[in-house]
């Protein structure tokens, strides 16, 4: 080891040490944060330690390619100079600058979501705007860079003090030798890039401890690759035409019928009999609204949302719904599209996404004015695009005049401004005689939690927001209450996803439950539905009430109307698909995985069980046509 690292090569044994050091450091940091809900069995927590050490080495094998590159290559004479010895300084300071930063970019982030960097943090990547400006107003970023700045400082001083890159770049190791040494260390970049995934982590039942098994540099750059996923590749499949078979069966009804029975196509039609009814509807999805931060789950503890408590009970109350995925566009593919969740990055960020089967291409259809309306820039998660492609007119931050915005942040207006500004649209649809469609996507219930004042103290945090949510939402509907067209609305509230989705198990099922309201006093009564159900199952629901007949290729179902063996929702991660029914949980994964668990609806408990054929050939067949009909274009709208 000491002769392998020789000569030239002290600045990468270096530099290893300090990520290991620094690497061992986050695992602990992050163990100790984490637990309440760690498994501490000591074969656990010493799997997750050695395991972690190997992507420690991983990722560091990745870092430290340029530095063993430079070193085979560059002759001593250029090493001995002064500019070449300046350059290496500086990315040898800046490098380390970047790991002591992560160590603590992973400890908010895993504030945050309880997981290493994952395929969210390369979202962060992309749209640094918001990101940044999140950064800085939920944190004393001069205070975290100072602290970065004087670890790193410490770091170098000692590098400086024991004479390590200034004695290997006065070494006069012969190139021969550089490029024998440089190329076994080169080895272990090699072979992990070739044959190292995630998968590797998995060595434990509990998420917490295959988090920690994980390197959240490495978890990055695994994100960034895997970010879409190819479904035939990674997972398991059946032959097409037998998936689309079992879509057909599980979907048909007296209602339903498809245009090719048996065979590879999804489209069908929905024919009703007698008058459609044509009402407005305000579809306001909202931030991160977790059903724990209402009393119907969360008891008279914890969060405050008196007015949407209220609503409960004078609307259409789904409490058994869950949520498609851990992210707003998860939230927003399910409601637009109503199809299961795809691996990878959703559907509103891929191209091709246009003219697809949607809620917005439906209700044009039916002669509605469809406005996407979003207090941010509707740049952010491919929405403008996405919501344009499919018969929306867009109201973004972009196009709110200086007067219409009381209060922003970083994320966008706040929500009181978002709904003055749909009032504003719904007048004039209303105005120039044409039904409306206005899907609000609301943005105050985010970090950094900062709002208007509204005459009550609100703390910067997570029940400040719930709390400035629900006030938003009560004036929303108290002027509503005031329009010509009112009485003739009708109002979905629901939620994009959760306020978190981290658990103890690859899938925490309860951590996906969100609250849906149906609320129009003219129109509907007031009932709680207890089914099973999904996002996806909302639009269909929301035409049944209307008695529309249309074409599409929905996965939803009309709540109203579904059979106790059709109940089942949809739940996943960008890698993990889960499908719930009754008491059982199947996840589908890559390296063609599948699991089944029993798991009590009221405590999250889950126990691994056998997969039976039935619920894999079922579970398989509605994730694979879900992708299948997409790349294959098959729920694109024929003109």
């Amino acid at each position: 080891m000491q002769s392998l690292f020789a000569g030239r090569f002290k600045i990468v044994k270096s530099l290893f040490i300090i990520f290991l050091v620094l690497s061992f450091i986050t695992r602990v940091i992050l163990m100790f944060k984490s637990s309440g809900q760690l498994s501490w069995n000591i074969l656990e927590l010493l799997k997750s330690f050695s395991v972690g050490m190997f992507f420690d080495i991983v990722a560091c094998s990745y870092f430290m390619v340029p530095f063993i590159f430079f070193t085979i290559v560059i002759p001593p004479v250029i090493a001995k100079s002064k500019v070449y010895k300046g350059l290496v300084w500086f990315f040898y300071s800046l490098t380390v600058f970047i790991w002591v930063f992560n160590v603590i970019a992973e400890y908010f982030f895993w504030d945050e979501f309880e997981v290493r960097f994952n395929f969210i943090a390369v979202d962060y990547l992309i749209y640094t705007t918001e990101v940044i400006g999140n950064i800085v107003e939920s944190y004393s970023l001069p205070l975290l860079l100072t602290i970065v700045a004087a670890v790193t400082a410490l770091i170098i001083g000692r590098t400086i003090k024991q004479s390590i890159v200034k004695d290997a770049l006065n070494d006069s190791q012969s190139f021969i030798s550089r490029l024998k040494t440089g190329g076994i260390l080169l080895l272990p970049a090699i072979f992990s890039f070739l044959y190292v995934t995630h998968s590797w982590a998995e060595i434990s039942t509990n998420a917490y401890n295959k988090e920690l098994a994980k390197n959240g540099m490495y978890s990055l750059f695994e994100a960034f690759k895997n970010n879409q996923l190819d479904y035939d590749h990674f997972y398991t499949t059946v032959e097409d035409q037998k998936a689309f078979k079992t879509l057909q069966d599980l979907m048909s009804d007296s209602l339903i019928v498809y245009d090719e029975p048996g065979k590879v196509n999804p489209l069908y039609s929905v024919k009703r009999v007698g008058e459609e009814k044509h009402y407005n509807v305000m579809f306001v999805t909202v931030e991160s609204l977790s059903g724990e931060f209402m009393k119907y789950i969360g008891g008279e503890d914890g969060y405050d949302m008196p007015f949407l408590d209220s609503l409960t009970h004078e609307g259409i109350f789904l409490t058994n719904l869950y949520a498609n995925g851990t992210r707003t566009v998860r939230g927003l593919e399910a409601l637009n599209l109503c199809i299961p969740p795809t691996p990878g990055t959703s559907l509103v960020r891929r191209p091709g996404n246009d003219h697809l089967y949607s809620l917005g291409e439906i209700f044009k259809q039916k002669g509605y004015q469809n406005k996407f309306i979003y207090g941010g820039f509707g740049y952010f998660d491919n929405m403008n695009t996405f919501f344009s492609g499919n018969g929306y007119e867009i109201v973004d931050r972009s196009v709110f005049a200086d007067n219409e915005i009381t209060f922003a942040n970083v994320w966008g207006t706040c929500d009181g401004d978002s709904y003055r500004r749909a009032m504003k649209e719904a007048d004039k649809s209303f105005a120039a005689g044409k039904p409306f469609l206005n899907f609000i996507m609301t943005t105050s219930n985010h970090k950094p939690y900062t709002f208007p004042e509204i005459g009550i103290k609100l703390p910067p945090n997570r029940t400040g927001g719930v709390r400035y949510t629900d006030y938003a939402l009560e004036q929303f509907i108290k002027v509503a209450k005031q329009k010509p067209w009112f009485d003739s609305t009708i109002f979905v509230i629901v939620a994009d996803h959760c306020g978190s989705s981290a658990g103890k198990s690859e899938i925490p099922v309860l951590k996906y439950q969100i609250p849906c309201v149906i609320y129009a006093p003219k129109i509907v009564q007031p009932q709680m539905i207890d089914k099973l159900c999904s996002q996806v199952d909302i639009p269909p629901t929301l035409m049944a009430m209307m008695n529309w007949s249309y074409k599409s290729t929905f996965y939803g179902k009309d709540i109203f109307t579904m059979k106790k063996e059709e109940e089942r929702a949809f739940v996943g991660t960008y890698q993990k698909l889960g499908y719930i029914q009754e008491n059982k949980l199947v996840v589908l994964s890559p390296q063609k995985k599948i699991t089944q668990y029993k798991f009590d609806r009221f405590t999250g408990d889950m126990k691994p069980t056998s997969v039976e054929p039935d619920m894999q050939n079922k579970v398989v067949s509605l994730y694979q046509t879900a992708e299948h009909m997409f790349i294959q274009k098959l729920n694109k709208v024929k003109n």
